[in-house]
This record gives structure tokens, sequence and C-alpha cells, in this order.
């Protein structure tokens, strides 16, 4: 996914929307819920000596995945992946799940998010899994709803990082998405992003604007700047974007002023806060009139949403 600068994907406090930007990528999907089988039940098809033992192949039942406590729910569309793939691995017929609430509702604690209905081997078998994704995915959404709800109305929006748990970006990136946040890239390959480093090793932030523009011309640039200085140096490099790193809220607000008023001469240039941001300084960040606030602990830091699947039938 390339985009020169990040879209919005915000929807009204309290709605319970489709998530803005693509949907979760059914072939990421299904390659990491059988990654994540393997891991649980071994090299396929793999097995579960409790529930193969305890449970005849042919007992039925239903279940409900449950909310624990109250957020904003992800990954539910992967649920019925799981299941189709235990039922394969064990060679029973598939189990199905009717979801009672899309990707980016809140929920409360209590609700039933989906009902599953299917052979009880697949069911218990299918459980850590689904609940692992799900769980994480939601947590994930909760905590950017925060940050999306608290910059509600200042014209700024959050922004997620590359700061991701190796193997589920795609499903994190989706979940910040579901939570009312927008993706900033998904990877190295789509933006090129020019920080401290790159300039020690170029000698300048106009050398690393250029030498990215040489040999990736039709690759957007973001360029990382510490002080007004390095700020006005990328803009005059041609930068339209610029990651303004940990700087004080009055030193932001020169910056920005600085920035805006030659915006007549270069055109609109996107302005993202970023480092040591904190949901208290959220709105008080955004005040200073940047476009966006880069936070990335809505992936490495959120908790997960606690889900459970209970058993409430067998047939």
């Amino acid at each position: 996914m390339t985009t020169p600068s990040p879209t919005t994907s915000r929807s009204p406090s309290g709605a319970a929307p489709s998530p803005g930007g693509p949907p979760l990528d059914p072939a990421w999907t299904r390659r990491t819920v059988a990654v994540a089988l393997d891991e649980d039940l071994g090299e396929a098809p793999g097995r579960d000596v409790t529930s193969q033992s305890t449970i005849p192949p042919d007992a039925t039942g239903t279940a409900h995945l449950v909310a624990r406590a109250p957020g904003v729910v992800a990954g539910l569309v992967a649920v019925q992946e799981v299941l189709d793939q235990v039922a394969a691995r064990l060679g029973l017929p598939p189990a199905t799940c009717d979801l009672r609430v899309p990707d980016g509702s809140r929920v409360a604690a209590g609700d039933v998010l989906a009902v599953l209905t299917g052979p009880l081997q697949v069911l218990l078998v299918a459980e850590r899994t689904l609940l692992n994704l799900a769980s994480r995915a939601s947590g994930v959404a909760s905590h950017t709803r925060r940050w999306a709800d608290v910059l509600e109305g200042t014209g700024a929006q959050v922004l997620d990082t590359r700061k991701t748990t190796p193997g589920l970006r795609e499903l994190e990136k989706y979940a910040v998405r579901c939570g009312g946040g927008t993706n900033k890239r998904m990877g190295l390959y789509d933006v090129a992003m020019v920080k401290d480093n790159h300039v020690v090793a170029t000698g300048s932030v106009a050398g690393a604007v250029e030498a990215v523009r040489r040999m990736f011309p039709d690759v957007p640039i973001q360029v990382e700047a510490d002080t007004q200085a390095q700020a006005l140096e990328a803009v005059d490099a041609g930068a339209r974007f610029l990651l303004l790193d940990n700087m004080p809220v009055p030193v932001l607000t020169e910056v920005v002023a600085a920035v805006r008023a030659r915006e007549d001469v270069t055109g609109r240039v996107e302005l993202e806060a970023t480092g040591n941001l904190t949901l208290e300084r959220a709105r008080e960040v955004a005040g200073t009139g940047v476009d966006h606030l880069s936070v990335g602990g809505l992936t490495h830091s959120s908790p997960i949403l606690d889900l459970a699947l209970d058993l409430v039938e067998r047939g």
C-alpha cells in the first residue's frame, strides 16, 4: 500500500462502523492461522490430546464468543478461517461463526460477539487460536479508539508506526483502522522516511532526500526533524511530510508556524508530532496545528481485550 500521506479512517464517536481502509487480507489470514495452529497442535494435521481424548468426534454444540471487558472489537473476521482450518485438520464437518457485531464496534462486558456452532472438537481446538488473534486485535483497536476520541474535533488524527509484533503487522494495523486510527505506512517499501541516521550517513537532509528521489522517484518522502532549522531545510529540499520529533509544545508551535508561513510558496506540508506523546497531552499537542500524532504504543503496548469462548449447549 503506497500513499503520499495518511488518509483518515475516523468514524463518529459512539458509532459501530466498518473499519476505514482495506479489509484484513484473506491470504495473510490463511497463512497466519496455519502458523498459529502449527504452534498449538504441532505439524499439520497435528493433535489436541485432551479434546480428542475426552470428546467424541460426532459431538456437536454451540459456544458464545463473549467480551469480558468493554472496548472496541477487531479481528472477528478471522474466526471463521480458524474454524475452517481446524475442521480440515481434524477431518470433521466445518463449524459456523455467526458474527453478532462487526469489527470496529464498541462493546460492553458481557456482550455476545459471535455464536459458534458445530463439532465440539473443532470449537475447543480452535478456541485459543481465535481468542489470541481477536483479543490482540481488539486490544489495539480499543487503545486506538481512546486516542481517536481524545483528538475528536481537533483536526489532528492518530497514526500508528512500524513498532508492531513480528508476523502480526497486517492484523495490528487493521486493528488500528478499526479503532479509528490511520496507518502511516505499511513497511520500508512504500514510503521513504529519512531519519537521523540517514542524515548522518549522507551528510545532510537535502542529500538524503535527493538520494531517495534519484533511486525511487515514485515513492513519497517523509523527513524527521528535531529542530526548526532541520524542518525548514527539509521543506527547502522538497519534503512535504515532516516528523517533528520530541519537541516541547512551545517549540512545536513555533516550528508549525514557521512551516505554515512558507506554504504559499511550497504548497501544503503535512506535519506530524512524534515522540513522548501521552493521552493527557494529546489535545495540547494537537492544538499546535499539527496534522497527525504518531503513537508507537498503539501496537507495541496495547493490552489485550479480554474475550472468552463459553460453551453454552451440547447437541
